[in-house]
């Protein structure tokens, strides 16, 4: 058996699990509970949901990170470990243009986790009428059997908040 096939049997085992991060600070909430059918209906993959307390986010893994949007509002990463995700900064906020938010991080660059990524002005973008909640979503969760959030409500930087198998 070669190489790769002996990963992928690993990777199909129930031995295998990936862990993801939380890149915020706040209240771990289903996806289900996110005010928008893409996210909710989980059209872009499986996940969960972080209401910030505090604006910042972290990296949730080690990994690239592969496109910090022009309107800063969110950032998709691939990690070391396969993981494809992204970080979606609140609902509609792509309509602030990029207020609010401020980059720390640029296409291409090599994170470890819990690195800085990106700030935001929570209370400027909720004045501004915007619901903060924000997505972390796993792109190609379909590669994996399961995708399982923590039980945990109150999550720090760095606290366990996904496991994949």
């Amino acid at each position: 058996m070669g190489l790769f096939k002996k990963f992928m049997k690993k990777k199909e085992g129930k031995d295998f699990n990936l862990m993801i991060y939380s890149p915020l600070t706040g209240i771990a909430t289903a996806l289900s509970e996110v005010n928008d059918p893409v996210f909710a209906e989980e059209m872009m993959g499986k996940g969960i949901a972080v209401i910030p307390t505090v604006g910042h986010v972290v990296a949730p893994c080690d990994g690239e990170i592969i496109t910090i949007f022009r309107t800063l509002h969110a950032i998709t990463m691939k990690g070391d470990n396969g993981v494809e995700i992204i970080i979606h900064v609140g609902l509609d906020t792509i309509s602030l243009d990029g207020r609010y938010f401020e980059s720390h991080v640029a296409d291409g660059t090599h994170v470890k986790k819990g690195d800085l990524l990106l700030t935001f002005d929570l209370d400027k973008i909720k004045a501004e009428g915007y619901d903060v909640i924000t997505p972390i979503i796993i792109t190609n969760s379909a590669e994996f059997q399961s995708v399982q959030m923590v039980e945990k409500k109150e999550v720090d930087l760095g606290d366990l908040l996904l496991s994949l198998t």
